[in-house]
């Protein structure tokens, strides 16, 4: 929507409904994407699919998903939006293959995931209530929270090749506050107008989804997980 149409809906009073409207379709579409995301995992664990690990393994999940995030802009504003977020979902299930594996190894595997999912949905009702309700002001955590992912890639990439478990534990917790934040912050985006495309907001809350479980469940695994 531009910047004159959503000036003509907040002239006529019918602001907060595009707001609401935007928040209800963005909901429902992050519900559905889970679909393609269980759907891919279950392929990628079933089929034991290798991907490559490392610092190359890593580039190649990182030039991919941002091509899908590319197409997803470009396509935002029509129906094949939804069609190129249903596939990046799809892929970012088949990514969770390794951690899904290593965690099913354990032999209260099946529960360390189940935990993992009530404690991701638990922090997304919170943090999505609190933005639908608070008046206090997030916006300024934009580039503070940018700033965070930027220090988490950086992080990431360094301790490939360190290797070092603590810092794997200090990157999973600090990915988990980092992307609740985000949270809060992309559906006060809505809320207030400045998000009005539902598949934009959709993509942004399902990164933040996915970060927080796939980090709670890191964290699961080397806290909880039995061999036994």
């Amino acid at each position: 929507m531009n910047s004159n149409l959503q000036s003509t809906y907040e002239q006529s009073g019918s602001a907060p409904l595009v707001r609401h409207r935007v928040l209800r379709n963005t909901y429902w579409l992050l519900a559905l994407s889970m679909i393609p995301t269980v759907l891919g995992a279950f392929v990628g664990v079933q089929t034991q699919l290798s991907l490559p690990g490392g610092f190359f393994g890593m580039m190649i999940f990182l030039a991919v998903a941002f091509g899908f995030i590319f197409a997803i802009e470009k396509t935002k504003n029509s129906g094949v939006g939804v069609a190129v977020l249903m596939g990046f979902t799809f892929f970012m299930g088949l990514m969770l293959t390794p951690i899904l594996t290593r965690t099913l190894g354990f032999a209260n595997g099946g529960s360390l995931i189940m935990t993992a999912f009530g404690g991701t949905a638990a922090i997304l009702a919170v943090m999505a209530s609190v933005a639908t309700v608070t008046k206090r002001d997030f916006s300024g955590m934009g580039k503070w929270l940018l700033a965070g992912v930027v220090v988490l890639l950086l992080a990431s990439v360094a301790n490939i090749f360190l290797g070092m478990s603590v810092l794997s534990i200090v990157i999973s917790v600090m990915a988990i506050a980092i992307f609740s934040a985000f949270i809060l912050y992309d559906v006060q985006r809505i809320v207030n107008g400045g998000e009005t495309n539902y598949i934009t907001a959709t993509l942004s809350i399902y990164l933040s989804v996915y970060n927080i479980f796939a980090n709670l469940l890191a964290l699961l695994g080397i806290g909880g997980g039995s061999r036994e």
